[in-house]
C-alpha cells in the first residue's frame, strides 16, 4: 500500500477496528469491523440520521454479523491481519485520494470504498439502510465530517496546522495561486494587440467606474477578444493606463482547474471562495474569465443549489475585484443572458469582426513575429492575399484569426520544405504557397481565376464533345457558363452556374454532368430527386427541425457541400421532388448559401449546379403532329417546363439547356462509344472483340428508338451480346473473338479461324 497521511478520524477508525477484531478473537480485520468502528463516530452518526433508517439498526446488524464470524480459540495464539476485502477497500480509498489531489486519507474515502465492494455483508447492510441514493449519502458524510471537524475539532498538532492553513488552501493542500494565472507574467508569450483602440479605451473606461466596473467582451470566435485582454495587460505593465489601474494584476480564472479534483459536494464552492478571498487581498486585482457563460450552472447539483455565478455576485457587488468576461453571441444568448443578476453587473462591449483593410493591417504587423518563429520571409502581398482569400473561401470562421492561421501554416510548411532541402532551400512564403494551404483547408483552389494554366478550360468543349454526341449546342451553353464564371464576369455571390437540362430520356443529360465533373477534375455530388417527393423528405436536405427524428443527423445536402465545396451538384429529375425543394434552391441560386437546421452555413459559390428534368415528356411525342411539326421534343418539353416551374425559379437560372432528340447518326456514335467501353473491360482479361457490319447494324436497329434514347443500347448489349462473351470468358480458351449475325441471331466465332 502507498504511504499517505491519515486524518485523526481515520486513525480512530483503524484503531477501533483492531480493538473490535481482538475483542471477538477474529483472525482477520474485515470491512465489517471497519464499518462498525466508523458507525461509532459522531460525524457518521449525524449523516446516518439524515440519510438512513437509523444508526442503531445498522449497529445491531453489524454486531450480529461479527458474532457469526469464526473465532480463534483462547488457547491458540495468532497474528491479526487485514482481510483481502479490507485491502480492496483501502486500495480504492487511496485511489480516490490520489485522483482528487487530497493530502490525507479521510473517513469518507473509506465509506465510499466499502460501498463499492461486491459480495460483502458490510456493503450490503449499509446500502439496505439508506433512504437516499449512494451519491447523496456520500455527500452528507463529507459535509458533516467537514462541519464537525470545524466546530469541535480534534486537538492534535496536525489538526491545528490544518485549521490554520484552511484560509489559504482548499483542504487538499492546493493554494489559490495554483488555481489562477497572473497574465502580467505572460505578456511576452502572446502576440501584441494591433488596432482595437476604441474597444480597449471602452474597456479601460468601464474598469475605472465606481460601480459595475466589469466589462464583458462579446464577439464571434476568432475576432480578438482574448488578444484585447492581453493588450490591456501590456498597457498596465507599461504603466500606460489611468492612475486607478496602475499596478493592477490581471488573473486568469480557469474553471477547468477549479473543477479538477473536486470529488465531493462542496469542494468546487470551497475552492472558488478560497480563490476569490485570496485575490481580494491583492492590490487593485482584475479577474479575467474566458468563456464566462460556463459560470452559469457550474457546480449546481439541483435546481435549489447555488452555482458559481451566484457565488461571485457578492464580489461583483463589492467592487473590490474587477471582472472581465468574454463569450460569443450564441453562448451569451443561450446561457449568460438567463442570469439577469450577472447581466446587470457587467457592461457589454461588442467586439465586431474587423474589416478587410483592418485585418490586412493586423496580419502585416504580425508577419515579422511569424517570420522569426518559422525562419522564413513573407512576400509583400501575402498579407492581403491571405485576408482576402480566407474571407472569400473560409466561411465558418472569422477574421483576423483565419487569416493569421493561413500565414502561420504556410510558414510552417515552408520551414518543413527547407529542412527537407526541397525547392533549392527557398525560404520565401508567397501567394502560391498560401493558396496551397488554403486548398487543403477548404478544398477550393483560390487562384483558379488568376492561374495562367487555363488549358483545361480552353479544351473543355472539345473534350466534352468527343464523349457526348449530337448535343453540341447544349455543351456550348454549359462550357460558356463555366468559362464566364471562372473569368470572374458573373456575380460573385452566386454559384458558378445554375443550369436546367431539359430533354427526352436517354439523350445524355445526366452524362453531361458526369463528363463535366470528370473534365474539371472535381467530384460529382448527385441527388435523385425522386427520393424527395414527400414534404417531410425535403427537410432531410437541410436537416429535420428540432424535436423531430433525425435532428442530430444534420442536412444531407448541406453536409455534402460542406465536405465538397468545389463540385458539380446534380439534382436529377428535379420535377419529381416536392414543391418545397424550389424554396430551398431559390436561396442557393440567389446567395450561394444554405443554412441547415443547426444554423451552420454551406457555401455554394464554387458549385456548378445542374438540374435535369423530363417535365412534359408525355407531350413530347405530340410535338411533330399537326401544323407545328417542325417543333422538336425538347422545345415542346420546354414549353411544359415553363408551366411546371415557378417563374421566380426559372428567372434565377443561369440558363435552360434544351437537349436534341436522338437521330440515327447520334445513335450510331453512342453505340460505338458503348462498344469501346466494352472493349476496355475485355482488354483487362486479354480478350479482343470484333463486330461484323451486319452484327453492328443489328445492334443499332435493336437499340435505337426515339422514345427511349440511348438507354436501349445498354439493355441490348447486356441481354444479347454480353451473355455470349460471358460463357467464352468463363469456360472457353479463345482470346480473339468475332461477333457475326446469322438468321437474326448474334453468334460468336473464332477470329483466327475466320
Amino acid at each position: 500500500m502507498p504511504t499517505l497521511k491519515n486524518t485523526p478520524n481515520t486513525e480512530l477508525a483503524f484503531s477501533r477496528s483492531v480493538e473490535l477484531a481482538q475483542g471477538y478473537r477474529h483472525e482477520f480485520i474485515t470491512p465489517e469491523h471497519l464499518l462498525s468502528a466508523i458507525n461509532e463516530q459522531p460525524a457518521f452518526q449525524v449523516a446516518m440520521l439524515m440519510s438512513t433508517h437509523g444508526v442503531q439498526a445498522l449497529a445491531d446488524e453489524l454486531k450480529k454479523e461479527l458474532e457469526r464470524m469464526e473465532q480463534v480459540p483462547e488457547r491458540i495464539s495468532y497474528q491479526l491481519t487485514p482481510s483481502l476485502q479490507l485491502d480492496q477497500v483501502l486500495q480504492r480509498a487511496y485511489d480516490q485520494v490520489r485522483s482528487s489531489s487530497a493530502q490525507a486519507l479521510d473517513v469518507p474515502h473509506l465509506v465510499k470504498g466499502i460501498l463499492e465492494l461486491r459480495d460483502n455483508k458490510a456493503s450490503e447492510l449499509l446500502r439496505q439502510s439508506l433512504d437516499c441514493s449512494v451519491s447523496d449519502f456520500l455527500s452528507e458524510v463529507v459535509s458533516y465530517y467537514e462541519q464537525i471537524d470545524t466546530e469541535e475539532g480534534v486537538e492534535t498538532p496536525e489538526g491545528r496546522r490544518q485549521e490554520e492553513a484552511s484560509a489559504d488552501t482548499d483542504g487538499q493542500g492546493v493554494t489559490w495561486r495554483q488555481l489562477v494565472t497572473c497574465l502580467n507574467d505572460h505578456v511576452a508569450d502572446h502576440n501584441p494587440l494591433i488596432g482595437r483602440e476604441q474597444e480597449l479605451e471602452r474597456t479601460i473606461q468601464v474598469l475605472c467606474r465606481r460601480d459595475k466596473n466589469n466589462p464583458l467582451h462579446v464577439g464571434e470566435p476568432g475576432v480578438g477578444k482574448t488578444a484585447l485582454v492581453y493588450g490591456l495587460v501590456e498597457r498596465i505593465v507599461r504603466g500606460d493606463v489611468p492612475k486607478r489601474l496602475r499596478g493592477s494584476h490581471v488573473y486568469l480564472l480557469d474553471l477547468g482547474s477549479l473543477l479538477a479534483g473536486t470529488q465531493f459536494r462542496g469542494d468546487f464552492e470551497k475552492r472558488l471562495k478560497m480563490v476569490m478571498d485570496g485575490i481580494s487581498k491583492e492590490e487593485a486585482p482584475i479577474v479575467y474569465i474566458d468563456e464566462i457563460h460556463n459560470l452559469v450552472g457550474a457546480g449546481r447539483t439541483n435546481d435549489g443549489s447555488m452555482d458559481a455565478s451566484n457565488m461571485l455576485k457578492p464580489y461583483l457587488e463589492a467592487g473590490k475585484i474587477r471582472f472581465i468576461g468574454s463569450t460569443t453571441y450564441e453562448e451569451y444568448n443561450r446561457y449568460f443572458s438567463r442570469s439577469k443578476g450577472m447581466v446587470r453587473r457587467f457592461q457589454q462591449i461588442d467586439i465586431p469582426e474587423p474589416s478587410i483593410d483592418e485585418a490586412v493591417h493586423i496580419v502585416e504587423r504580425l508577419q515579422p513575429v511569424y517570420a522569426d518563429f518559422h525562419h522564413v520571409t513573407y512576400a509583400d502581398d501575402v498579407a492581403r492575399y491571405a485576408v482576402e482569400a480566407s474571407h472569400k473561401h473560409i466561411n465558418e470562421r472569422f477574421l483576423p484569426d483565419k487569416a493569421i492561421d493561413l500565414i502561420d501554416e504556410a510558414g510552417a510548411w515552408r520551414e518543413m520544405l527547407v529542412e527537407k532541402e526541397e525547392e533549392g532551400g527557398n525560404n520565401i512564403v508567397d501567394r502560391t504557397l498560401v493558396n496551397q494551404v488554403l486548398s487543403k483547408i477548404c478544398k477550393v483552389d483560390a487562384m483558379a481565376v488568376e492561374s495562367d494554366d487555363n488549358q483545361r478550360l480552353e479544351t473543355l468543349q472539345e473534350h466534352m464533345s468527343s464523349q457526348i454526341y449530337g448535343q453540341d449546342e447544349a455543351i456550348t451553353q454549359v462550357v460558356e457558363a463555366i468559362q464566364l464564371s471562372k473569368a470572374g464576369l458573373l456575380d460573385e455571390g452566386k454559384p458558378l452556374s445554375a443550369l436546367l437540362f431539359v430533354g427526352p430520356t436517354g439523350v445524355g443529360k445526366t452524362e453531361v454532368a458526369r463528363v463535366l465533373a470528370r473534365e474539371l477534375g472535381i467530384p460529382l455530388v448527385r441527388f435523385d430527386m425522386s427520393e424527395y417527393t414527400e414534404k417531410h423528405a425535403v427537410a432531410k436536405l437541410i436537416g429535420s427541425p428540432a424535436g423531430y427524428v433525425g435532428y442530430d443527423d444534420g442536412g444531407l445536402l448541406t453536409d455534402a457541400i460542406r465536405k465538397s465545396p468545389n463540385c458539380v451538384l446534380l439534382l436529377d429529375e428535379i420535377e419529381k421532388a416536392h414543391q418545397d425543394i424550389y424554396n430551398i434552391l431559390l436561396q442557393v441560386m440567389d446567395y450561394a448559401r444554405l443554412t441547415d437546421n443547426k444554423g451552420r452555413q454551406a457555401d455554394f459559390r464554387n458549385v456548378v449546379l445542374l438540374m435535369t428534368s423530363n417535365a412534359g415528356a408525355q407531350y413530347a411525342a405530340q410535338a411533330s403532329i399537326g401544323f407545328g411539326g417542325h417543333v422538336s421534343k425538347g422545345e415542346a418539353m420546354l414549353r411544359q417546363v415553363k408551366k411546371t416551374f415557378k417563374p421566380e425559379f426559372l428567372n434565377r437560372l443561369s440558363g435552360t439547356v434544351v437537349f436534341n432528340d436522338m437521330d440515327a447518326h447520334m445513335a450510331g456514335l453512342i453505340l460505338d462509344k458503348k462498344l469501346r467501353e466494352l472493349d476496355a473491360k475485355l482488354a483487362v482479361r486479354g480478350v479482343t472483340l470484333t463486330l461484323t457490319p451486319p452484327a453492328r447494324k443489328w445492334l443499332l436497329d435493336e437499340g435505337y428508338t426515339r422514345e427511349y434514347g440511348a438507354r436501349e443500347f445498354d439493355r441490348v448489349i447486356t441481354q444479347k451480346l454480353k451473355p455470349l462473351l460471358m460463357r467464352e470468358i468463363l469456360f472457353g480458351h479463345r482470346k480473339a473473338l468475332t461477333v457475326t449475325l446469322k438468321d437474326g441471331t448474334l453468334l460468336l466465332t473464332d477470329k483466327e479461324k475466320q
